[in-house]
Order: C-alpha cells, then structure tokens, then sequence
C-alpha cells in the first residue's frame, strides 16, 4: 500500500513539554487512524504537523509530490460574508454538484433540504449561523474537496446523534477510495469504534499503535497494562531484596563487590516517576426521599416555536435517563426547565424537599467567577476538606489525585485548559454533595481517560441522573432509559434506545419525502385537471388483535432475556482475550466468537423493535 504520509524521528517541543520525541509513523493508503490521548498531551500538535502547518524542532516529515490534504481544525473560521453556496460548493457549477450523487448525498447528510432547512438555503450568509450550523458548514466544504488525507480534528463537535451516524457511514463506508486515508481526533467512543481501522494514542512524547477501534485499542492497552505490571512486581521484588542485601551492617559492606552495588543504585535510579493520572473520586450524596423532580402538563415556548407540549415527565429517586434529539429540539431548554430556571407558559414543576441539584452546563458559566483564583482556591471555595473511604483529605490532596499535580494547583483557572477547566467544574460540584446530577454534553472537551473516570465515579453513584448528549457511548454506558425530542414538543420513550430513535428519525424523514412527492403529483394533477383539488387517500393503519399483542409481548420478554445472556457471553470473550492477547490463535478463535455474538445481537434487537412497534 502506497504510503500519503509519514515522519521521520520527529521531535516537537512546546516549552517544557515535550509532545512528540523521536516519533517516526506513517499513513498508509486505505487507512482510517483515530488519535486518542490526554488533554494537552500533543494530539492537535501531531495533526498540524502531519499538515505541515507546525514546524518539527528536529527529523522530518515526508509527503509524496501529488497527494493532497485537508484539515478540519477545532476553531472553524469561515468568511462572515460568504454565502452557504460559496462556502461549501466554491466554484463548482450547479450543473456538476448537483450531477453529483457524492456531493449531493453530503449537502442532504450535513446539510439536509437546504431550500428549507434552518441554514436558510444556499444564498443565506455564514455570519448569521450557530456555532453547529458552522461546524456543519466546514465539515460540508472539506467533504466536497474530498483530499486524498483527510485530517479531522473533532469532527463530531456540535453534532448530534443522527449526524454523527451519518458521518461515521460516510466515511468508513462510502468516502474511501484508492489513494485516500483518514486521520482523526475524537473523544467520542462510538465513533471511533465505528470507523476507525487503526488507533494511535498520542501520550508521554510517545505514539503507541494498535489495530481497530476503541475495544480492540482497550484490549491491547489492558494487556500492555498487564505487563507491565507483571515487570514492575519483578523489578519491585528485585529492589527489595538488593537493599536488604546492602544494608546487612557497615562491616559487611565494606567487602561487597562492586558491581553488586553498581546493580543496586541502577534498579533505585530506574524507580519510574509517578503518573499525572486523573483519579475522580466517590462523594457521598444526601439521601432522596420518594419525590425528585415531577413536570407536569407542562408546555415551554420560545418566540413563536413550542419546544415542550403539555409534557409529563415524572422522575423518581435513582433514575438514569439519557435525553437525546436533534440540535434545537429543546434538550438544554428541558433541562432547565427541570432547573426552574425557564417559566413554563402551562403546567407545573414539582421539587422534592430533600433535591439538592447541580448542573455541568455546556459553556463553563459557573467557572467565570473564579477565573482569576487559582485552582486550589477555586476548591476550597467549595469544601477545604472531605471525608473519602473512610478518612478526611484536604482539598490539596484531592487535587493531587485529579491531575492538578505540582504547580498546576497554582495555576489561574482562567488559564486552564479546557479539559482541566471541564474537569474542575465536575469536582466543584461533585464537592457539594449533590443527590440531583444534571449534565449537558459533559463528553465537551474530555479526554477518553477522564470520561472513564466519570463514568466509574457515577457507577456507584447513589443519586439521580440526566444526560443530555450526542455521544452513543456515554447514554449506553451511564444511563438506564432515554427519551427523545423529536422536535414537535412531545418527549418519546425509547426502549430501544438510541437504535429506536435513528429508526424513528429516519422512519419521520422518509414519511417527509413521500408527502412531499404525494403533494408535488397532487398539485400537478389538479393543474393538468383546470384547478380542481384531487384528495388524497388516507388509508388509516390496521389495528392490532389481542392475540397479536400477547405474542409481541412474549417476544419482547424472550429477546430481552437473550440479550441479557449475550451479555454475559460476550463479558466473558472479552475477559479471555484481555487473559490470552499474546496467543493468536486464540485470538483468532475469540475474535471470531465476538464477530458471532456481534451478529446474533443485531439479529436479535431488530427482533426486538417489530415486536416494540405492535406494543407501543
């Protein structure tokens, strides 16, 4: 396979930090990378030199004569005074986009019907647009260029869930094609797993390679893990009984030989420093009664637009439930509504007596007052000290053990980034002991490391949780029910989850479409018919009989009850790779089983849906 790029012993600095040392990788023709790392660990750094966009402060960076590249960077920075058409089409004419089944498929995939979406058409100005209908735009314009390395850094940005499916099926199964390749950022697990062929993870000034996506780079990591733990324990061992050995009295050492000591004072040279490791903490929350939050009847109104239509939504102490939608459905409005920070036009919010409720907002509001405090200030502000496991830390102590290590502790929180910003505004909250968790998009800005940790932490986690989020992983992972916006006010149970509602908004897009066609041949009909209005045949759905709904019952139960033991099947694949991932025959055995299990699931959920849509 031809190679589109590649670097040669690449050594890259920023101040006291060295991001990359002596790194030496390279894209190959057909491959889609996905970078994953630390906050603030080099991953941007690496992309933009792949870019050529950084300069490397020693080796090279290699790029064949004729391979072209593009970047999606994090900020998108596109002329205020360009129109849609301008922006994303540049001086293609409309006969080409528009004879184009590529290009056509990404306007309508990012961009939707633009003679009606809420971008305003292709004449409509950049400046007026969101910061997501920017993102979408940029996106949009690289896409149609179609560069033979694609370099994107957080593609899914300001997506939601529809779009980013639709942009992990674009570019795993229809953008590539001889000569092309894919680089990528992203803190999104679904996404990475779902397209991704090969995953690099940017830490240390190192770069470690692994084949696939997220589980397989999961996999490979706990067994490096493993190891090297098992070599730690040898050398812990060997340590041990060196300086034993040295220190058996003055006279004795006098007649050691000499190398002996030399081996003693290397294996003491060579103890590793400790990590800069993120370690969120448990906090004990105030206890529930039987009411938490109850919205009742309720209907909120923006402008014209009714986000929320006589909605009820009761929920009760120890709920998950993840919210998701499209962008501009109301998921944020909901929130706070739940907040009693939106007034509601009818209906009622009912609060428990004993709610202690706090927010993770999506722009970091709550973090403006103490922009110019440093950070260990900004947590004692909150609780000087805490009682964990049992015992009472300071607030220094626990900020150690969150990555603010050091001189960190001293640094003004305005200057932080924003993972670390994102970060302390969670152990802010965390601090005050709340029963009511209220999340809006909380993957923004996290690394992978510090989202597991997130996620471990509200495992055991006693109180009451909301998530709104576009991220897959995150609403399956932390969440037991989710609800859905849909944009006509009403909020839908899922009990498919985030499958059923793709379903639903494909299912909505499709009814779209053949109204449309329906109301484009009724309209020419009643034209070539001198005026008259031709009715249109509404044939009602056929009911159900009890006998069919029993039996669709049955087989929500059985499937349900299958899943469960696919589950386990499947926990217990993974626990024999992690113990066999240096025995590939074994691995190839096992990989084939998971491939069994993977297919037998979506067999088994589609089985599931048929029978959900009889009940529902």
């Amino acid at each position: 396979m031809a190679n589109l790029i590649s670097t040669d012993r690449v050594t890259l600095i920023a101040g006291t930090q060295v991001l990359l040392d002596d790194v030496s990788l390279g894209v190959l023709d057909g491959e889609r990378i996905g970078v994953l790392g630390r906050n603030g660990g080099g991953k941007t750094s690496l992309l933009r030199v792949l870019m050529g966009t950084r300069e490397v402060d020693s080796g090279r960076v290699l790029r064949p004569a004729g391979v072209t590249a593009g970047m999606l960077a994090q900020a998108d920075v596109l002329d205020p005074d360009a129109t849609v058409r301008q922006v994303v089409l540049g001086d293609l004419a409309e006969h080409e986009w528009a004879g184009d089944p590529r290009v056509r498929e990404i306007l309508t995939g990012l961009l939707g019907d633009l003679g009606a979406s809420a971008l305003g058409g292709l004449d409509s100005q950049v400046g007026a647009k969101s910061g997501g209908e920017l993102r979408r735009l940029a996106l949009a314009a690289l896409l149609v260029r179609d560069p033979d390395l694609l370099v994107l850094d957080e593609p899914t940005n300001h997506l939601d869930v529809e779009g980013v499916a639709w942009l992990a099926a674009y570019l795993s199964g229809r953008r590539p094609r001889p000569g092309s390749g894919l680089v990528f950022v992203t803190h999104d697990r679904w996404f990475l797993d779902a397209v991704a062929t090969r995953t690099w993870e940017v830490g240390d000034g190192r770069v470690h390679s692994y084949d696939g996506g997220y589980a397989a780079y999961v996999l490979a990591r706990a067994e490096r893990a493993r190891v090297a733990a098992v070599t730690e324990e040898r050398r812990t061992n060997l340590l041990r009984k060196e300086l034993a050995w040295l220190q058996r009295g003055a006279p004795a050492r006098t007649s050691k030989p000499r190398f002996r000591i030399d081996a003693a004072e290397a294996l003491v040279a060579d103890e590793p420093p400790p990590r800069d490791t993120v370690e969120l903490v448990r906090f004990a929350t105030t206890r529930l009664g039987k009411d938490v939050l109850d919205l009742l009847d309720a209907t909120v109104r923006l402008g014209d637009r009714v986000l929320l239509d006589d909605v009820t939504w009761r929920i009760g102490p120890g709920d998950r439930f993840g919210i998701v939608g499209v962008n501009g459905a109301g998921k944020s409005t909901l929130l706070r509504a739940l907040m009693g920070q939106v007034p509601l036009e009818s209906g009622t919010l009912r609060t428990g007596k004993t709610v202690r409720l706090a927010c993770l907002s999506q722009d970091l509001r709550e973090l403006e007052a103490v922009a110019g405090r440093k950070v260990i200030d900004a947590i004692t502000e909150v609780r000087s000290f805490t009682v964990l496991g049992g015992k009472e830390i300071s607030a220094s102590q626990l900020a150690t053990r969150l990555g603010f290590t050091g001189g960190r502790q001293q640094s003004r929180v305005g200057d932080l980034s924003g993972g670390e910003r994102r970060r302390l505004q969670f152990l802010r909250l965390l601090m005050d002991e709340p029963n009511v968790l209220l999340l809006d998009e909380p993957t923004n800005d996290l690394d992978i490391d510090t989202l597991t940790s997130m996620e471990d932490v509200l495992d055991g986690w006693a109180g009451t949780l909301i998530v709104v989020s576009h991220d897959r992983y995150l609403l399956e992972r932390m969440t037991d029910r989710q609800v859905a916006l849909l944009g006509d006010g009403a909020l839908r149970d899922l009990p498919g989850g985030v499958d059923q509602y793709l379903e639903l908004r494909r299912a909505r897009a499709a009814g779209a479409a053949q109204t449309g066609a329906a109301a484009r041949a009724g309209s020419r009909g009643a034209d070539a018919a001198g005026g008259g209005r031709a009715p249109v045949p509404d044939t009602p759905p056929r009911g159900h009989t009890p006998a069919e709904l029993r039996e669709a019952r049955k087989t929500i139960a059985r499937v349900e009850k299958s899943l469960a033991r696919l589950g386990e099947r499947e926990a217990r694949v993974h626990q024999d790779m992690v113990a066999q991932a240096t025995d590939p025959g074994a691995m190839t055995r096992l990989s084939a089983e998971l491939a069994e299990i993977h297919a037998e699931r979506e067999t088994l959920e589609l089985e599931w849906l048929e029978a959900a849509e009889l009940v529902d």
